[in-house]
């Protein structure tokens, strides 16, 4: 879980991959809010806990600050860009692009966030990217273009 089904092995772009591996996930994330928005919370809270623990472990395994080859961070932030979105190809190519560009951009105060020490620094800039990357995507839907 820690490098995505292996997907933080890649030499190139492990963050990207990890980005893919998070979709199906994603997808079944919105199922469930689409039944029960409360249990869909809930879920997506109880996955960044224990994505904050595994980060920390990470840190732990690999010996490396937010090494490249964790990437359940990715997967968390992109959960939260692609919440409750629906289960189109236009919508989650979008909800992909934004969630990409805000975690590489790293806005104020991603940046900042990744000096967190610990599992919390490695997560949070994801989950900042994530929260930029769900308020545009949701503009975007107002305006029909998602």
């Amino acid at each position: 879980m820690i490098t995505g089904a292996g997907a933080g092995y890649l030499p190139w772009a492990p963050g990207t991959a990890g980005t893919l591996v998070a979709i199906p996930l994603s997808l079944g994330l919105n199922r469930i809010a689409g039944a029960s928005l409360y249990l869909a919370l809930f879920t997506l809270i109880a996955f960044f806990t224990v994505a904050t623990w595994l980060c920390k472990i990470g840190e732990e395994i690999f010996a490396d600050k937010d090494s490249p080859k964790i990437v359940v961070d990715e997967i968390a932030g992109f959960l939260l860009a692609n919440f409750a979105s629906p289960a189109t190809l236009k919508s989650t190519l979008l909800a992909f692009l934004l969630f990409r560009f805000f975690d590489i951009m790293k806005p104020f105060p991603a940046g900042r966030a990744e000096r967190i020490s610990g599992g919390l620094g490695v997560i949070l800039d994801d989950l900042i990217a994530g929260m930029y990357a769900f308020g545009v995507f949701r503009l975007f839907l107002s305006w029909g273009v998602a």
